[in-house]
């Protein structure tokens, strides 16, 4: 059985580990919709375990199995959901009172044309879940001829599907470009500062992603030559990061209209129903010589072996943990001696406050000083760069993250017991690392 990675096309490539995705994934959904969620003040997600349960594999293949398929659903459903809406406003508009319907005479035009735009992102959903429907190996309905009726998918996955929606306006679109250029250039550029060219062969430079969503970080990352491999566990951002990254070839030759869904903080009614192309720029562009490759899983299970990553870059990741000390703990694992950790993001802890799940809460004070402990090196460090995530430019409420951005190096020499310093093998290939970290903006924190 293998769940951890696309069996389809070589951008998904076979991961050495095989860990099971499936009863995590409801988990990982809700973890990546919460950034929106709370910034709405929306707290009535549903209440979701991540137990380590032990299930035979036959229970455990049949969980997978109706996880995966509840997810290919919500995508099916999109055009009824979104649609009912659509019909809840016509409602509301007809009830009022004839005097003040003269008084709005575009409602039921705009409404109309927000009907057109469900249909057509209805479209773009069907071909995107087209070739995913056998996309893991014990995915296949089998003889559960019930999987394959269509069933109303929950409000939460309804959500989580706008969400992703959402995130080809961030990652594959000219309109996001500027979203990209604040979250994702600082660490491209550290990776090419600390990683130059001229002093590398970047091509055996090896960049993990964790948490790659639709997969633009690393693939501009792997498109300045570096090895790079995007993490992700979500179906949704899986399913359209397969869809971005094999099926689409043309530049711009797809539209969606993103922004339907709200209803509130329009100026215009036009606002609403605007679009966006995608995708802004060839996946296949690639050079040929390129080793892009993206692995679904669950970062803490798939990622395991020691010294094994040049760099590891984070990007709004961090705070998707229930522990945030374990990340860290395997991050520092599985980097090469003298390989560097880059982050950039906030603390919004995604399962803050959802009974009987497990969320540590930690200041940036308390995990910079664990990281300290750890034994990385602070290289560089800067406690506010402000940026978006998913931002709709047009709307009247926007949210602004305050981040924290850093680069930490695990030492290319390992300290023994004694207090001297044993040269690791993996040392000589490595950068040297800092004497002390180089801080920037504000005055930090001690």
């Amino acid at each position: 059985m293998s769940l951890d990675c696309f069996s389809l096309d070589e951008t998904f490539r076979q991961h050495s580990a095989r860990p099971s995705i499936g009863r995590f994934c409801a988990a990982a959904d809700m973890a990546e919709i919460t950034r929106e969620a709370v910034t709405k003040g929306d707290q009535d997600e549903p209440i979701l375990h991540k137990e380590k349960i032990k299930y035979t594999p036959e229970e455990e293949a049949k969980l997978e199995r109706q996880h995966f398929w509840r997810v290919i659903d919500a995508f099916r459903y999109y055009r009824v959901h979104v649609q009912e809406q659509v019909n809840r406003a016509e409602r509301q508009y007809r009830s009022l009172t004839q005097r003040h319907q003269l008084l709005l005479p575009s409602v039921l035009s705009n409404l109309t044309r927000l009907s057109q735009c469900v249909d057509h992102n209805q479209e773009v959903l069907h071909a995107i879940v087209h070739n995913c429907m056998h996309m893991f190996e014990n995915m296949e309905y089998g003889e559960e001829d019930d999987l394959k009726k269509l069933r109303p998918p929950s409000t939460f996955d309804m959500d989580k599907l706008k969400s992703t929606i959402k995130q080809f306006v961030r990652d594959w679109s000219e309109v996001g470009q500027a979203e990209r250029d604040t979250c994702y250039l600082p660490i491209i550029r550290e990776i090419q500062r600390l990683f130059p060219s001229d002093q590398y062969d970047v091509s055996k430079l090896s960049v993990l992603v964790p948490g790659a969503g639709l997969g633009r970080l690393a693939w501009e990352i792997a498109r300045l030559g570096y090895m790079c491999q995007g993490n992700e566990w979500s179906f949704f951002m899986l399913f359209s990061s397969n869809f971005v990254l094999n099926r689409c070839e043309k530049v711009n030759s797809l539209i969606l209209y993103p922004w339907i869904h709200q209803f509130s903080n329009n100026k215009k009614s036009s606002d609403q129903t605007r679009s966006i192309r995608f995708p802004d720029i060839d996946p296949q562009s690639l050079p040929t010589t390129s080793d892009f490759s993206m692995v679904a899983g669950d970062f803490l299970e798939v990622y395991t072996e020691p010294d094994s990553w040049d760099c590891v870059a984070t990007c709004f990741f961090i705070d998707t943990a229930h522990n945030v000390l374990d990340y860290l703990e395997t991050i520092w694992k599985i980097l090469k001696p003298g390989g560097v950790w880059i982050n950039l993001g906030p603390l919004l802890y995604h399962f803050e406050n959802m009974a009987n799940e497990v969320s540590i809460e930690l200041s940036y004070e308390d995990i910079r000083s664990a990281i300290i402990k750890y034994g990385f090196h602070l290289e560089v460090e800067r406690e506010s760069v402000q940026t978006t995530y998913t931002e709709n430019d047009r709307s009247m409420l926007k949210y602004v993250y305050d981040c924290i951005f850093f680069v930490a190096r695990k030492p290319a020499r390992v300290y023994t017991n004694g207090g001297g310093c044993e040269e690791d093998d993996h040392a000589c290939s490595s950068p040297p690392c800092a004497k002390s970290p180089r801080r920037e903006g504000g005055s930090g924190l001690t």
